[in-house]
């Protein structure tokens, strides 16, 4: 093993791995976008869900194929960083980083809005600060206790959404008519809402690419880590169009959310369920919040992590572990700071950015399968043409195809954001006359092979 190569605590089993990914989801986080996807796609948000699940199953498959060959914490950067080259892997990581830098931001913004609404008398900055606090002194302690804390609370939302699901089966009524209803389109106007609502929808999705960023901290990482990426994405699907199915079945009046989409979700839980599960509902879906905003700047400062390895980053603040506890505390602290911003920042804002982060980084997944295994290994046989050329590439057109349906804003932030980056990498690369810093190929064979 090279003699200055850090490395992190292997202690995550694919179970933790899973908890991870679906805490950084949120399962409840269906309930975010429920009224505004459901008015864009005019009472259909099944079928965005549907849209929105194939393109990731695409899209985790690749990861699978990426993540078992290159078992880095970088996730996409990494991945597009050992096969397109240090500048390709440079612009995907800095997309990257915008797209999960953003999420700990909505966390701690959402935390502060409802809370302060319940409790008027507690200044939503206050809680937003409470909330940063307590969810840097997890990630700081390390990644161990936050798994103990997700599965305490993911266990609370699947609570909440077994008794929703019962108590919503007791009002549907059950003829061929109504049960078509949320499936079947009858216009072209609907197609536009629903790749508008279901690019929208990437951000219920993210958690399977964060349980990438946790390879160097999960054992037989080549075997665990692509199990748990699967496996969450299909629990996860199932889970948001079960709810969205079922609920749309109890409430089909989706024409009430036009005047105020966004507290759409609490509506349809009051008058499926009463007031009681109103704030239940309210009490399960901020846990989940608090855990996503864990797993967010876990994860976020991972990727911190792997480009200070790179020397893309300052090696001597991002590249740095806690001696006792093993966590990257510099790039936990460094996120903290950058969380404040939801002191101040908008939620519509601070969402555009992550569907656009999201889009970019798994269509450049998708194209490194292709490039690694086609186009370096000259991957020949059958299985692997399918495997490794047919679908990524179907997961690249459904990521493109989502990607130009965001709207005008997300796409003139996102590639604001993109030349900023291309600026630096000029200033790094001295115009490009030189490769980005990177890692030493024994630093990378320890790395993997640790």
């Amino acid at each position: 093993m090279g003699k200055h190569t850090v490395q992190m605590q292997r202690i995550l089993g694919t179970p933790a791995l899973v908890a991870f990914g679906l805490a950084y989801m949120v399962p409840l986080t269906i309930f975010t976008t429920y009224g505004e996807v459901t008015v864009l796609s005019q009472g259909h948000l099944p079928v965005a869900y549907i849209i929105t699940l194939a393109t990731m199953i695409f899209t985790a498959l690749s990861y699978c194929k990426m993540t078992s060959t290159i078992p880095l914490a970088g996730s996409a950067y990494s991945y597009v960083q050992k096969t397109f080259g240090n500048k390709t892997g440079f612009i995907v990581g800095w997309a990257q980083v915008l797209d999960y830098l953003f999420l700990p931001m909505i966390n701690h913004l959402v935390i502060g809005l409802y809370l302060s609404e319940r409790f008027p008398e507690i200044p939503a900055a206050a809680i937003i600060l409470i909330s940063i606090s307590l969810v840097t002194f997890l990630n700081l302690v390390g990644i161990k206790l936050i798994t103990s804390v997700n599965f305490i609370l993911i266990a609370t939302q699947f609570v909440f959404i077994g008794l929703l699901l019962a108590l919503s089966c007791s009002s549907i009524e059950f003829t061929p008519e109504s049960l078509l209803k949320p499936l079947l389109l009858h216009n072209g106007q609907e197609i536009s809402g629903l790749l508008t609502g279901a690019a929208m929808l990437c951000l219920a999705f993210l958690g399977f690419d964060a349980i990438a960023t946790m390879t160097e901290e999960a054992r037989d990482a080549k075997r665990s880590v692509p199990r748990a990426i699967l496996l969450t994405v299909f629990i996860a699907g199932i889970i948001f169009l079960v709810i969205s199915y079922v609920t749309h079945l109890a409430y089909p009046n989706w024409e009430n959310f036009k005047d105020n989409p966004d507290t759409a979700s609490l509506m349809v839980i009051t008058a499926i369920a009463g007031k009681f599960m109103g704030n239940f509902f309210l009490a399960a879906y901020l846990s989940g919040v608090f855990t996503s905003a864990m797993s967010a700047q876990a994860s976020v400062s991972r990727i911190l992590f792997a480009m200070g390895r790179e020397g893309v980053l300052p090696k001597k603040i991002f590249f740095n572990l806690n001696k006792r506890f093993r966590t990257p505390h510099f790039s936990i602290l460094f996120v903290s700071t950058l969380s404040l911003s939801a002191l101040f920042i908008s939620l519509p804002l601070a969402v555009s950015m992550i569907s656009f982060g999201a889009l970019v980084a798994f269509t450049f997944v998708n194209l490194s399968v292709i490039k690694h295994f086609i186009i370096n290994k000259k991957v020949r046989n059958v299985s692997g043409l399918v495997q490794c050329g047919l679908l990524p590439l179907i997961g690249v057109l459904l990521c493109l195809w989502l990607w130009t349906s965001l709207g005008h804003l997300a796409i003139k932030i996102g590639v604001s954001w993109l030349t900023i980056g291309l600026i630096y990498l000029l200033f790094l690369t001295r115009g490009f006359k030189k490769e980005p810093p990177s890692v030493s190929e024994d630093e990378y064979n320890d790395l993997i092979n640790h």
